[in-house]
């Protein structure tokens, strides 16, 4: 039987997240951060360099995405899931830092799974494609670090009924790891 969508507020602390079970869709609602490939690779020198960010991450969510300037009244015209598993590479460094979510769009390895258990933590997807539609449910954006890195400087966002579903949950079960049938 499918359950309605859930409401997951952000921040989101490893409490919030025991009840989310793979192939559950959320909404979103509150704060997430952005991070793709340079940022990540900036946050883990500045983590080897000073054992700490430049910023908090406890408890918060980190979304791979790009957005592009602002368009049609909103503060993005387009922000789309960039593929997670490029992001692999940083997740144990970014769950040591405290996020609690992640979101992006496609399978992530099998490490990530195990780390989701580990850390109590989910690995939300996002369908792909669908970029200016996602913005519609932005409502506002801040760049918080390295704007020197363009589109891929970290901002944080506020998101209102965002959709996601979880394809990693806090036991490790993997969505992308089921059968087709089973995915439904």
């Amino acid at each position: 039987m499918k359950r309605e969508p859930i409401r997951l507020d952000l921040p989101a602390d490893h409490a919030d997240l025991r009840h989310l079970l793979v192939g559950d869709e959320v909404r979103l609602y509150g704060t997430v951060y952005t991070m793709r490939d340079a940022g990540h690779q900036r946050a883990i020198t500045h983590i080897d360099n000073h054992n700490a960010l430049p910023f908090d991450l406890k408890g918060e969510a980190l979304f791979y995405a790009g957005p592009t300037p602002p368009a049609a009244g909103r503060p993005h015209g387009a922000i789309g899931p960039t593929t997670a598993s490029r992001m692999d590479f940083a997740t144990r460094h970014m769950l040591l830092a405290g996020i609690t979510v992640t979101i992006g769009k496609g399978s992530r390895s099998p490490y990530i799974a195990r780390a989701c258990r580990t850390y109590a933590a989910v690995y939300l997807a996002v369908v792909g494609g669908a970029a200016a539609y996602l913005a519609n449910f932005v409502t506002k954006s801040e760049l918080i670090a390295w704007p020197d890195l363009g589109t891929e400087a970290v901002r944080r966002l506020t998101l209102e009924n965002f959709p996601a579903f979880v394809a990693i949950d806090t036991f490790g079960h993997d969505f992308y790891d089921r059968p087709m049938e089973a995915r439904r």
